[in-house]
Parts: structure tokens; sequence; C-alpha cells
């Protein structure tokens, strides 16, 4: 997978900016560079310093070009992101300057990266594993600040330091296995099948958490799914209003406004929040509205929060209860009761759901988005631990995470049964299989191949 040719790519994002900046690797990255640098030479320059002149075209000798200031940054193998000479090209934020740049450089000797090529790079140098990898792509694509920490702490290794700790361990148990094997003849056992166990134990405590922390993580990286539902002209559309502090949907007296979902994304204590503002739940001879009813329940089968808004001067505690049970969802459901603050006895309404959070929406708006928004806390809070070294935000480690385990059990239970080394060395490989594929110790071609395509071509 590894070329050999000197890559060049755009780094900045597309467009027009203050400056853009051009990334190049490779073993002819400074002396290309500084073919088409006019300033002090590169070629001597020592790792991690900044050389200010112009780029130029030479290819017509006999008139060089000017193309831009720049200032070049020089970076030494290995002292580099990818552990190669690299060159940072920084220049004006133009795409007609970035892109002239990118092509004189590609004509005096370089080729066009692939997507993600520089992390690949990276990765198979040994300077970074797989899981770092997919980190410096995450945190490129973070869109909170949970997400840019979780990101963050995995690329600096904290992922990796656990499950290099697992594999060490199983490395040694599965030698001593082995080593039964060559001396099969003698009955000798170097494997205490006691420590296989406990070792067993201590993997299972690791990881079962690990794998679990992808509830949390999942909602991070992809925002908490939170539906607000109801009945037609329960104030549906004016909490979504209220907690954008924006007039982002229609409001009006008139029953059946809202006909169709409308989707916001707020930024909420770290989190993303996706509010989806869903059209009254009722029944209809309007065929829009029907349409816009049975959207709504498609979205209630799929959120992981349920803002339910009723009429508090319209329902019963019964008629509220019997309707939220009868949707079809497995979220958290938060009550908010909408002119509570008109009822004579809030108390009976507090009384009827001790199991469910309810919340007054008051003519005090401000004071009830308070309070609501401590109720999406708690919400959140109870997804896991928020501050833990490592969350997972990523399917296929926690799939790899649940192989692992798997192997680890009939581990376990070859040794109940005292089943022989060869077998128990089997299915501890398969494990180690599962954990490598995690850090890309023995992840296939493809697979990297799929991983690094999703990255951005200067990345």
């Amino acid at each position: 997978m590894l070329r050999q040719e000197t890559i060049v790519a755009l780094a900045s994002p597309e467009g027009m900016g203050a400056i853009h900046v051009i990334r190049m690797s490779g073993e002819e990255a400074i002396a290309i560079a500084n073919q088409c640098f006019q300033g002090k030479s590169l070629l001597d320059a020592p790792s991690h310093s900044a050389h200010y002149g112009y780029f130029v075209d030479r290819s017509n000798a006999k008139a060089i070009q000017r193309i831009d200031e720049v200032l070049i940054t020089v970076f030494r193998s290995p002292r580099s992101f990818t552990t190669e000479d690299c060159v940072e090209i920084s220049c004006h934020g133009s795409m007609v300057i970035a892109q002239k740049i990118i092509n004189t450089l590609i004509q005096t000797g370089a080729v066009p990266a692939e997507a993600g090529e520089f992390t690949l790079r990276a990765f198979l140098h040994g300077r970074i594993d797989l899981t770092q990898a997919e980190a410096v792509a995450d945190l490129i694509a973070s869109k909170s600040e949970h997400d840019r920490t979780i990101a963050l702490n995995q690329m600096r290794g904290g992922f990796r330091n656990q499950l290099k700790n697992l594999r060490s361990e199983l490395v040694k148990f599965k030698a001593l296995v082995e080593l039964e094997l060559d001396f099969g003849e003698e009955d000798v056992e170097f494997a205490e099948r006691q420590d296989l166990l406990d070792l067993i134990a201590q993997i299972r405590s690791v990881i079962k958490p690990l794998a679990e922390s992808f509830t949390l993580g999942n909602v991070i990286k992809e925002g908490l799914l939170t539906v607000i539902a109801g009945k037609p002209n329960a104030g549906k559309s004016t909490l979504l209003n209220a907690l954008l502090r924006d007039n982002r949907a229609i409001v009006s007296n008139i029953a059946g406004t809202t006909r169709d979902t409308i989707e916001e994304v707020i930024q909420f204590e770290g989190f993303r929040l996706r509010l989806i503002d869903t059209a009254g739940l009722r029944e209809s001879d309007d065929v829009i509205e029907q349409v816009g009813v049975a959207k709504a329940k498609e979205e209630l089968a799929k959120a992981q929060l349920m803002l339910y808004v009723f009429d508090a001067g319209q329902e019963s505690p019964h008629s509220v209860r019997k309707h939220v049970e009868s949707l079809n969802h497995d979220s958290a459901v938060i009550l908010i009761g909408n002119k509570m603050d008109e009822c004579r006895d809030t108390q009976v309404w507090q009384d009827a759901f001790p199991e469910i959070t309810l919340v007054s929406l008051t003519q005090d708006t401000e004071k009830s988005i308070s309070l609501i928004q401590d109720k999406i806390t708690s919400v959140l809070e109870g997804l896991g631990d928020i501050h833990s070294d490592v969350i997972l935000t990523n399917s296929r480690h926690v799939y790899s995470l649940q192989e692992a385990l798997a192997s680890m059990e009939k581990v376990e239970q070859a040794l109940q049964v005292g089943l022989t080394g060869d077998l128990l060395s089997s299915d501890i490989q398969q494990s180690l299989n599962a954990l490598g594929n995690i850090t890309g110790e023995v992840t296939n071609d493809e697979v990297l191949g799929y991983i690094f395509s999703k990255f951005c071509i200067g990345k």
C-alpha cells in the first residue's frame, strides 16, 4: 500500500481565506520544494525551520515566474507526521494560487496524494496505530466539545495503551501454552490455568466497560436524537423555538400547522442535540397531515429522547399517560406541561408521574427552558461517564472487542472442561486477532483502504 513517490496535496479547506497550506511528503520533498523556492536554500535547512521567500515556476528558464510570496516550513525525517521528509508551504488564500503551486510541484516531481495518504504513511511507518489514525479523522470532523476531547484522547494513545497491555499478557500466555505442546509427551504445564482464568476476568473487566461506552460515544459523535412530540397545538413548535432561541417553526393557534418534521442541531453542555419537531399526533382525514403523523412516528421509533409536550389545561394525567404509552418508542422521556401554571392543582400532575420527569412550560420561558435543559443533562449523564479516559465512538472497535470477548469465553469454557493446549492456543489467537484488528496489527489492506478513503485528501 505504501507508494514510494513524494506526494502533495492541499492541507487547508478549499475556498478563499487568509492563507492556504500545501503539504508535501516523501524522500524528494525538500529537494522538489527547493527547486521551486526563491530564497535561502532548503537543502541544508534544519528540521522544524521556517523560510520566507517566493514560490516560483522555473519551467521556462528564460522567464522565471513568481507565483506567490510564501513561508515554507521544513520537517526532516523522522521528526514529521509521516516520519518522512515533509514541507508545508503557506501561501495567500486564493485557490488559484494554491492550485498553481500544487501543479508546479507535480511538474517538478511530486504526485497527487490520495485520500488519507499522509495519515496512512504515518500508520505504515509505525508512528501511530490504527486507533490513532481514525482519531485524526474524528478530530477533524468533531462537532462538539466532547467529540473533540474524545478524539484528542484517542489520538494521544489512551485506547491503544489499554489494548497493548491486554495483548501483551495474552501473547505471554499463548507462548507458554504452545511451549507445553513442544513437551507434549512429558505432560508438563508451563501456563497455570488459574492464572489464565484470572487474566480472562481482568480482560473482561477492561473490555466490557469499553464496549458499553459506545452508547455514550455514539451520542457524542452523532448527537442525541431528541424528538419533540405531542398532540396538535400542544406547544411543540413553541418549545423548539425556545430551545433554539430563534423563530424556526411557525407557531399558530390552528391545530395541525406543522405538517412535516423540522430538524435543527444545537450545542448543549458540550454535546450535540439533534432536535426534531414533529406533526401533531392525531387521527386525521387530511392526506398530507397523515403523512406528517407517519413521519413523526418513524422519528419516535429512532429517538433516544422524547420531549412530550401536552396542554395541561386540555388534558388529564390519565389521557397523557395513555397517549405516551401508546407511542412506539424505547427512548428516555421528559414530559413538558404547557400552561401548567394555569392549573389549580399542579401537584396532581406531579403525583401522576412519579417515574417520569415532568417539567412545566410556563410564561416564564427562560426559567422553564433552564429546567428542561437540566433534565436533558441528567439524561445525558445517565448514558455513561463523560470523564472516562476512553470512550468509544467507532462501531468497528466495538465489534472487534465483542469478538475478543467471545473468544475469551471459549478459552474459559475450554479451561473448565480441560481441553488440550492446541485448542486453547487457537482460541487465544482469535482474541489476539480481534484486538489486533482494532490497532491495525493484523488488519488487511482492504479494511485499511476503506478506513483511509474516508479521510480528506490533504490528511
